[in-house]
């Protein structure tokens, strides 16, 4: 198992400490990048929290990756203003230019990696995305494609 001192560091610091399950996870995913089968299943055995309730935390909360994530991160904005500005055909054309259908989030190459998010606080430039930290608003589908491909 690749960093398993840090990995045993991380559960050393919440071993028998009530409620630890996310905060556990955060640190994990952290070395990682994700949350690997392995790496989750060693720290149940370490810990006592049981591995049903590791995964229940994980796929409950959006922070927690179970796979691999892309080198850049897409967040398509579908709250309410972005969703009437037409959130749903940006999503649509960022799935299209990635090549990505409706069951993949993270491209083949893993290059980048399709978010969707209740809102991002930018409601005046909707719709948005944010590819990374950059934030990128009035989108339009043919939009979309000129800006990934500075991300290329």
């Amino acid at each position: 198992m690749e960093n398993k001192n840090k990995i045993d560091a991380i559960i050393a610091k919440y071993k028998g400490i009530k409620g630890a399950t996310i905060p556990l996870l955060q640190d994990l995913q952290a070395i990682e990048g994700y949350l690997k089968r392995e790496t989750m299943q060693y720290a149940s055995d370490q810990s006592g929290i049981k591995i049903a309730d590791m995964y229940g935390v994980a796929t409950f909360y959006s922070m927690f990756r179970l796979k691999p994530q892309g080198r850049h991160i897409i967040r398509v904005c579908k709250g309410t203003a972005c969703h009437v500005s037409g959130a749903e055909t940006i999503f649509h054309a960022v799935q299209s230019h990635l090549d990505l259908n409706d069951l993949e989030d993270t491209t083949n190459d893993g290059r980048y990696t399709l978010m969707v998010v209740a809102c991002l606080g930018c409601c005046s430039l909707a719709p948005v995305m944010m590819i990374d930290e950059d934030t990128h608003g009035a989108l339009t589908p043919d939009s979309v494609g000129k800006i990934l491909d500075r991300y290329e």
